[in-house]
C-alpha cells in the first residue's frame, strides 16, 4: 500500500514526516491565495494546505467534497492561533494541532454531490431517514454514523477475548433448518430438490446448541444471526445478531455469574467504566409488582404499591367489581405533582392500550381528596391514599387482574418521568436480573403456552404441579436487563426425553406432532444429555443502549427499515417467473387483485 499513514493517526509526534494519505475530501476552503481540504477516513480527519507555490495548486480547481484523494506531503505543526482540538475516532490523537502541506496531490475518484450533506454542517436528524438508507454507503460516512459499528468491533472482539479465556469454543450452527415454534413466525426459504417442503431460516440456534451439549462441547458461543417475521419496532430488525452461549453441568448461578463476568470484561475494554458486581436480581412476581414489568428500569424513582386491602369494604363499584373477581387495586403515586386533565387524558389512554378499562386517579392539595373518585372514597381508603402522599400530590389507579393492573400501571410508570420532567441519568448503566419466571402462560382460551420456550426446566420441585396446577410451576429461567431493556435471557434446559415429552404433551402437542417436530431433538436426549443451560444476549439491542443510538438501525451497517424493506437494494423483491418454476411455486393474486 502507498498509504502510509491513516489521518487520524498523525499528531504533534508526526511534525516534520513525509507522509503518504489516501481518504475522501470532507471540505475544501479557498481563502485567498491557499487552498485548505480537510480530508477524511476511517480514523478520523486531517487538514491539508495546499500553497500556491505548489506544483499541484492547480489542480485543486477540479477537487470537490467526496473526490477521493491521495496526498504526498510533510506535517507541521499550525500557528498557535489556528490550533483546536479534534479527536479522531479510532485513536484518540489530536489532529487539530497540526496540518500537512501538500507537495503532490491525486484524484484517485471524483465524486457527484451527494444527496445530503456528509462534512458535519447539518445535523443528521435533518434528513429523512429513508433517504439516508437508501445511501446508507454514503450515510457510514459520517463520524456519527461509523461510531456504533467500530463500537460493535470492539464490544465482540471483547467478547471473544473473554469467552475464549473462559475455555468457549465457538461454532457455527445451520442456516437453514427445520420449522420449529419458538414465539414468532419462520422465514420459510423452498427447497428446489425437494418440492413443497421447505427450510425454515433460525429464530434461534436452540436446538442445535443443546444438541453441542449432548456432543460434548460443554462450552460453546455464537454470534448467531436470527430471523424473525414479526412486526418491526425502533428495537427490531427481521435479521439480527445475537450472542449466544451454552454450558453443560451448571446451575443457575453458573451462568449468571459467567454473564456478569463478561459484561464486566466488556465495559471495561470498551468504555473504560467499571461496573459493581454481582448484578442486583429481582423476581418476576417482585418487578410486577414493583414496577409493573419484567424489564424494569431501576433508573426510575417510581414503584406501584397494592391498595387491594385498604379497598377491600369499598363502596366504588369498579373496584369492588374488580375485587370480587379475583383482582387486585394497584397505585403510583406522584409525590408533589399534580397532573393537568390532559396528562391524566394521555396516560389513560396507555393505561387502555395495555388491556386497563380506564386509569382513576386522586390529588391531594392539603386534606381533602380532589378527583372523580373522591365522593366514592370512605375514610379508611382516604387515609391510604394520602399515606402515598402526605406532601400532596397525584396517585393513579387501576383496578384489575393483577398481570393487567400492574401492566398498565407500569407502561403509564415509563411515561410518567418525561411527562413530569424528571431526567433518568443517561450515563447510568444499571443493570439487574429478574429471575423465578412462571414455567407458563396461560391463554384466553385456557390453554397453555411457554413463557420463554418450551425447552425450559422447571424447578424440581414444581415438578409435581405439571399435570395438577400448571400455573404454579416456576421455571429456572431468568432476563438480563439494563436501563429497563431485556438484553439477554436464557434458562437452565430439560434433559430429560420424559420430562420434555410431559412439556409437549401439556403445551398441546400430540405424540405424532411431537415426533414430526422434535423427533431428531427427542432421539438425541436418549442417548444421554448433561445438566446444561445457556443465554443469549440481544447484541445489536446492546450496542444500541452503549452507543447511546435511538434505533436498531442505527447499530447495523445495512438495516431493514420500519416496514421490513431494505432501502438501498429493493428487497424483498419479485423474482423472475423461472426461478418459481424451478421452486415448484406458483404466485395467486392476492384478494382485490382480480383473478
Amino acid at each position: 500500500m502507498r498509504r502510509t499513514h491513516q489521518c487520524g493517526q498523525l499528531s504533534t509526534d508526526s511534525a516534520g514526516a513525509r507522509v503518504i494519505l489516501q481518504g475522501w475530501v470532507n471540505r475544501r476552503r479557498d481563502l485567498g491565495g491557499l487552498v485548505f481540504v480537510d480530508l477524511r477516513d476511517r480514523s478520523g480527519l486531517v487538514q491539508v494546505v495546499i500553497e500556491p507555490d505548489s506544483a499541484t495548486f492547480g489542480d485543486m480547481e477540479v477537487v470537490r467534497s467526496e473526490f477521493i484523494i491521495e496526498v504526498q506531503g510533510i506535517v507541521r505543526l499550525r500557528p498557535k492561533e489556528q490550533r483546536r482540538v479534534r479527536l479522531s475516532e479510532s485513536e484518540g490523537l489530536d489532529t487539530g494541532v497540526i496540518e500537512v502541506v501538500a507537495e503532490k496531490l491525486t484524484v484517485l475518484a471524483e465524486a457527484q454531490t451527494p444527496p445530503f450533506l456528509i462534512d458535519g454542517t447539518v445535523d443528521a436528524s435533518e434528513v429523512d431517514e429513508e433517504l439516508r438508507l437508501r445511501h446508507r454507503y454514503l450515510d457510514l460516512r459520517r463520524p456519527e454514523a461509523a461510531h456504533p459499528l467500530l463500537l460493535r468491533h470492539r464490544i465482540t472482539k471483547a467478547i471473544w477475548d473473554y469467552l475464549d479465556s473462559e475455555g468457549f469454543v465457538q461454532v457455527e450452527t445451520p442456516l437453514l433448518t427445520l420449522s420449529t415454534p419458538e414465539g414468532a413466525r419462520d422465514y420459510l426459504v423452498p427447497s428446489r430438490t425437494e418440492p413443497g417442503s421447505f427450510y425454515a431460516l433460525p429464530q434461534s440456534p436452540q436446538l442445535f446448541k443443546q444438541l453441542l451439549m449432548m456432543a460434548g462441547f460443554d462450552r460453546y458461543f455464537q454470534l448467531a444471526r436470527c430471523f424473525r417475521d414479526e412486526d418491526l419496532r425502533a428495537d427490531r430488525q427481521p435479521d439480527f445478531t445475537q450472542l449466544d452461549i451454552e454450558m453443560s453441568f451448571v446451575e443457575q448461578e453458573d451462568i449468571l455469574a459467567l454473564s456478569e463476568g463478561l459484561m464486566h470484561h466488556l465495559i471495561r475494554e470498551v468504555l473504560g467504566r467499571e461496573l459493581a458486581l454481582p448484578f442486583q436480581q429481582i423476581s418476576y412476581r417482585e418487578a410486577m409488582d414493583r414496577f409493573g414489568s419484567d424489564k424494569p428500569d431501576l433508573r426510575n424513582p417510581f414503584e406501584l404499591s397494592d391498595l387491594s386491602a385498604a379497598f377491600s369494604n369499598t363502596e366504588f363499584r369498579a373496584f369492588r367489581g374488580a375485587l370480587e373477581a379475583g383482582g387486585v387495586v394497584r397505585a403510583l403515586a406522584l409525590t408533589g405533582t399534580r397532573l393537568s386533565r390532559r396528562e391524566l387524558t394521555q396516560l389513560e389512554e396507555v393505561a387502555k392500550r395495555r388491556g386497563a378499562k380506564g386509569l382513576a386517579w386522586v390529588q391531594f392539595d392539603g386534606s381533602a381528596p380532589k378527583g372523580p373518585i373522591a365522593k366514592f372514597l370512605g375514610e379508611a381508603e382516604v387515609g391510604a391514599l394520602q399515606a402515598l402522599v402526605p406532601e400532596g400530590g397525584t396517585v393513579l389507579l387501576v383496578a384489575d387482574s393483577w398481570t393487567t393492573a400492574c401492566t398498565a400501571l407500569g407502561a403509564i410508570r415509563t411515561e410518567i418521568p418525561a411527562v413530569i420532567g424528571v431526567e433518568l441519568d443517561d450515563c447510568a448503566l444499571s443493570f439487574c436480573w429478574v429471575v423465578d419466571f412462571p414455567l407458563l402462560e396461560v391463554e384466553a382460551d385456557g390453554t397453555f403456552s411457554y413463557m420463554h420456550h418450551p425447552f425450559t426446566r422447571a424447578r424440581d420441585e414444581d415438578l409435581p404441579l405439571l399435570e395438577t396446577d400448571p400455573a404454579r410451576v416456576r421455571a429456572w429461567a431468568y432476563d438480563l436487563v439494563l436501563n429497563g431493556n431485556e438484553i439477554g435471557g436464557g434458562s437452565l434446559r430439560i434433559h430429560r426425553h420424559d420430562v420434555q415429552s410431559r412439556m409437549f404433551e401439556l403445551l398441546g402437542f400430540t405424540q405424532e406432532e411431537a415426533e414430526r417436530r422434535f423427533g431428531f431433538f427427542l432421539r438425541a436426549l436418549d442417548y444421554g444429555a448433561p445438566p446444561h443451560g445457556g443465554i443469549a444476549w440481544g447484541l445489536d439491542r446492546l450496542i444500541m443502549i452503549l452507543a447511546g443510538a435511538s434505533s436498531l438501525r442505527d447499530v447495523i451497517a445495512f438495516p431493514k427499515n420500519q416496514r421490513g424493506i431494505d432501502p438501498l437494494t429493493g428487497a424483498p423483491a419479485p423474482v423472475e417467473q423461472e426461478q418459481l418454476k424451478e421452486l415448484g411455486l406458483e404466485l395467486r393474486p392476492t384478494v382485490g387483485e382480480g383473478t
